[in-house]
């Protein structure tokens, strides 16, 4: 996606050292991510620390922005680069556990086994099944490995096109379709029997 005339017009005051205009960035950008970035690290802090460290790196690299894709795109590039060490980082320090398996896949399948389907007829209950519902299909996504977690989130989550994706992980757009594929396949092979569980 090209750069949108209201981001240009931003970038071309910061190249002025128009620092406002920096903050006006700041301020569009910085929700979408951080809610990416903690979506890749899981931990809020980290997610703080990297969000804060991506405006900072964009800061120091804007005036070599050459404006082929847009500002969005070209922000979660650096956060996905960011997180990637981040990641590398906990696996040295945890002998190269992955981030992402919070529990093994024994314990996962006993605590799932334990819960139990509320009747939907009940409101509150329906609730429940619901939240139940959210917390697996987040187990989910977390177990999936770390690319097919960055293209889910970029693309289903924060909306992003195939393209978008390609340039933000710097893969093919085959790539993409393919790793969305097949992380779908595993949500939903992870929902549905969820959902089949007496």
């Amino acid at each position: 996606m090209p750069l949108n005339d209201a981001d240009a017009a931003l970038i071309a005051r910061c190249k002025r050292n128009d620092l406002t205009a920096f903050d006006e960035i700041v301020e569009r950008y910085q929700h979408k991510i951080y809610r990416y970035v903690k979506r890749l690290v899981d931990n809020e802090t980290d997610a703080e620390d990297i969000t804060q460290e991506v405006f900072l790196k964009a800061l120091g690299s804007l005036h070599g922005f050459r404006e082929e894709s847009s500002l969005q795109t070209w922000l979660f590039r650096i956060a996905t680069n960011l997180c990637r060490d981040t990641i590398r980082r906990r696996q040295r320090e945890k002998g190269w556990i992955p981030l992402w398996r919070h529990r093994d896949a024994e314990s996962t399948a006993e605590e799932e086994s334990v819960l139990d389907l509320p009747d939907t007829q009940n409101e509150p209950e329906r609730l429940l099944l619901q939240e139940e519902l959210s917390a697996v299909l987040h187990r989910a996504i977390d177990s999936l490995p770390a690319a097919m977690r960055q293209t889910l989130v970029l693309h289903d989550l924060e909306s992003l096109s195939y393209e978008e994706v390609a340039q933000v992980l710097g893969v093919p757009v085959g790539t993409v379709k393919s790793r969305l594929f097949h992380a779908r396949a595993r949500l939903r092979e992870a929902l549905a029997s969820y959902m089949n569980e007496d």
